[in-house]
């Protein structure tokens, strides 16, 4: 099946989208940024000048980093690590599939990816910070390299806000993860915001991402994709393949197994993104999205802003 084609925006359209992205900007860079205060140290090491982990003393180590007061408590002779003063490179890994165009709650599940990705790409984009984008959907990759400052992150999402309507095409996030790995040269930050939605080998990928880089899973989901409500006889439509299929809500042993099958395929996300070795931030059409970023970014400290 072909891709439709897109219709002319037209001038009012742009005004909103661009209203929304602007309020969008100033929820994230004022109030998000408030409720975040104070700079949160990197994972990596290096010469710098924050201070980081302490050690043992072993032959070789720069004399000038003995701690002397962790060598007296520790009872041996302790050096401290320092922190690396870096700039940070960070790559959206972006969902836009047919599948992200759901949601009966405040918002469709694309508009959360979208301020997933102004979370991360706003916040960052300071003190020299590089942010650069894979938007995969059953087209294809659509690659954006690595730029610094705020108006490279606006530009960014302004073209996540106006990409038509994906076609009903499966897309692949292990595609889009292993295309990552091999543009990102540096060692950095990897944020996957997708609603997983995907049977593929991401899993494996994921875990090699990790291996190199401080990856963050961002996974958007609606409500609607764990329950089925009762309201009779329902035509569910899947957006990716195009398939029809009539089901009997009706049916308290239809919704029972439905619910069962909807956590078992949640509790699998969950545990691979636990075993690959990446932090997962979930984010739902019927959540505040601020909230659930804030509680994130205190388990997680310093992948959010650092």
């Amino acid at each position: 099946m072909s891709a439709p084609t897109p219709t002319p925006t037209s001038t009012g359209e742009v005004v909103r989208r661009e209203t929304n992205l602007r309020q969008l900007e100033i929820a994230i860079t004022r109030r998000l940024d408030g409720m975040l205060q104070g700079d949160h140290q990197a994972v990596l090491r290096g010469a710098g000048s924050e201070a980081g982990e302490g050690r043992a003393y072993t032959p070789g180590d720069d004399a000038r980093r003995i701690d002397w007061n962790l060598s007296a408590r520790a009872n041996e002779v302790s050096v401290r690590d320092t922190i690396a003063d870096r700039e940070l490179e960070t790559w959206l890994v972006v969902d836009a599939s047919a599948s992200l165009d759901f949601g009966t709650a405040v918002w469709e599940k694309r508009d959360l990816a979208i301020t997933a990705a102004a979370a991360f790409g706003l916040l960052g984009a300071k003190s020299g910070n590089r942010c650069a984008a894979v938007i995969f959907d059953g087209e294809g990759l659509q690659i954006t390299p690595p730029r610094a400052g705020r108006d490279a992150v606006m530009q960014l999402l302004r073209r996540l806000e106006q990409r038509p309507r994906a076609a009903e095409r499966s897309a692949s996030l292990a595609d889009a993860i292993r295309r990552t790995r091999a543009l990102a040269k540096r060692r950095g930050r990897v944020v996957v915001i997708s609603d997983l939605i995907d049977r593929g080998p991401w899993p494996g990928e994921l875990r090699m991402a990790a291996a190199r880089h401080e990856v963050v899973v961002a996974e958007v989901t609606d409500p609607r994709e764990w329950e089925l409500p009762a309201v009779g006889l329902l035509t569910m439509h899947d957006p990716e393949t195009g398939r029809r299929l009539e089901v009997q809500t009706a049916d308290p042993k239809l919704r029972t197994r439905f619910a069962a099958a909807a956590t078992q395929r949640r509790e699998e996300n969950a545990n691979a993104i636990r075993r690959a070795g990446a932090a997962h931030l979930q984010l739902s059409t019927d959540r505040d999205w601020m909230r659930d970023l804030v509680v994130f970014a205190q388990r997680h400290r310093g992948m959010v802003r650092r």
